[in-house]
């Protein structure tokens, strides 16, 4: 048995044919992708422009996504949807007026940080958080206007309680697990997972390494079992996937991801000297063809067949319909 929608809240892999080929053999029928970690505005609309190519030269296997009713199409003609998201407000520069351009350019989620300290809130890699700043303020404001979600997967604490306590809309995390299960620094505490569900956001669950239990040695019945745990805490209808799977990219990717133009020095961030590239993939989930496992695993965790369907890709499927458009 197949879900109705399977809807991935993140990746940032280096694309290919090979990977849409995979996204159409595991049934993805929407993906947010990321086009940006530190660059420039100028810098972003050259990936918009390289997506673009894509689109052109792949059309049966993918399409560009604005809304949810493309997610349909998508379904209905064997293709995936791909959403634009940006890890950082960088291409915004200092200028507000950019984030209805963003939207126009079709991103559909921004966050307000990376690791760091922006222009608009905390990342989770600062010893100190401010919380979200007066021009903070100003772009949650003008993006629940215009419809672009903000995303706090990388934020320090109090920066995502505010923000989710500042924002008319509901907003997202769309690649973390909870701390509760594992103490990354980049997972989110149980407050943090209250505030944000109780106010409509979304939870995508990561299978980045370094986010799980036992990291590369996690297992998918850990896995799932906290999945069904946050659904009993938290409401089976607030959750999704939200992969970050970094597939095929180059070890050297990880040094911009983290280090960007902000320093001169190597930021471990969530690895080590000794390990600064990417960790493997467990191995129930390596690549876009195994969202079947998590779906089984859910299955065997006891989850209901609605939650699991919600889970995989519909509570996706209805936050893109809710936040996507203009107030």
């Amino acid at each position: 048995m197949s879900t109705p929608y399977r809807i991935d809240g993140l990746q940032y892999a280096n694309w290919s044919p090979k990977i849409f080929a995979q996204m159409a053999e595991g049934g993805v029928h929407a993906v947010h992708v990321t086009i940006a970690y530190h660059e420039t505005f100028r810098e972003m609309v050259l990936q918009v422009e390289r997506w673009n190519r894509y689109f052109e030269q792949h059309p049966d296997r993918l399409m560009m996504g604005r809304t949810a009713a493309d997610i349909d199409t998508a379904r209905a003609t064997g293709r995936t949807a791909v959403f634009f998201g940006f890890q950082n407000p960088s291409p915004i520069e200092d200028d507000i007026g950019l984030v209805e351009i963003c939207h126009s350019l079709g991103a559909r989620f921004m966050q307000l940080t990376y690791n760091n300290q922006s222009l608009l809130a905390t990342g989770c890699y600062e010893d100190e958080d401010p919380g979200v700043t007066r021009m903070g303020r100003q772009v949650i404001a003008e993006m629940n206007r215009v419809g672009l979600v903000v995303d706090m997967s990388h934020s320090a604490e109090r920066s995502t309680l505010e923000a989710i306590d500042i924002a008319r809309r509901p907003i997202a995390i769309t690649h973390a697990n909870p701390a509760w299960w594992h103490p990354a620094r980049r997972n989110k505490s149980d407050a943090v997972l209250r505030a944000l569900t109780a106010r409509g956001g979304m939870l995508g669950f990561s299978v980045y390494p370094h986010h799980l239990r036992d990291g590369s040695a996690c297992s998918l019945q850990s896995f799932c079992e906290m999945i069904a745990e946050s659904a009993d805490r938290y409401g089976a209808e607030n959750l999704g996937i939200g992969t970050d799977l970094c597939q095929d990219q180059p070890d050297s990717v990880v040094k911009w991801m983290r280090v960007g133009r902000w320093s001169k020095e190597i930021d471990y961030g969530e690895g080590t000297a000794d390990n600064a590239g990417f960790p493997p993939m467990p191995g129930w989930f390596e690549d876009n063809r195994h969202f079947g496992n998590i779906e089984n695993g859910l299955r065997n965790a006891g989850l209901s067949e609605d939650d699991v369907a919600g889970i995989m890709g519909g509570n996706w499927y209805r936050f893109f319909a809710e936040n996507f458009v203009p107030e």
